[in-house]
């Protein structure tokens, strides 16, 4: 074994897919790349998602308590980087990326119709935004498109370089405990 800063933890616990997440403050869709988030419960559905005030999308998630998550593909890659890449107050990145906009049901921040999925988003809890700029999010409405050609997603290993879904392990017959989230 060969040890490595604790600093770089992320590295190995990469939490899930890179995201993208959609705001839209003052009628003003935005995009940002997001890599930290996690699941915390089941039932509401809440997603622990890391957005800094250095993010562009933060004041907007601060000031409207809504938006949307994402789930882009491999095939979507470059401009997810790239979107990470530049800042929402110099550029309307819908438009730069060539990605389409579609309204959500419940919440003002758009959909990415190219995108594998979208999680309709409300703030169920704010406590540890000034501390630790963890947002709780509930999830409110799922869209998914599942005759989508391509369905692999990203997931950022910490370094600039990223691993994409592979062949999927069906161990369903297994999760004895957990059926009930089999559905």
């Amino acid at each position: 074994m060969k040890e490595m800063p604790a600093s770089q933890a992320y590295r190995l616990l990469e939490p899930g897919p890179i995201v993208l997440v959609t705001t839209s403050h003052f009628g003003k869709p935005n995009i940002m790349t997001m890599g930290f988030h996690m699941m915390i419960q089941h039932d509401p559905p809440l997603i622990g998602c890391v957005i800094g005030p250095w993010d562009h999308s933060y004041s907007a998630l601060r000031a409207t308590g809504e938006c949307v998550i994402a789930i882009p593909t491999v095939d979507l890659a470059e401009k997810v980087v790239d979107i990470g890449n530049c800042a929402g107050d110099a550029v309307e990145k819908f438009g730069r990326f060539g990605l389409t906009p579609q309204p959500a049901h419940d919440v003002a921040a758009p959909l990415i119709t190219e995108c594998l999925a979208n999680i309709e988003c409300r703030v169920a809890d704010s406590r540890l935004v000034e501390e630790h700029n963890l947002f709780i999010l509930e999830a409110r409405r799922i869209w998914i498109d599942p005759d989508r050609e391509e369905q692999r997603t990203l997931h950022h290993r910490g370094d600039g370089s990223f691993a994409a879904d592979g062949a999927v392990l069906d161990l369903r017959e297994r999760m004895v405990k957990w059926r009930h989230l089999q559905r």
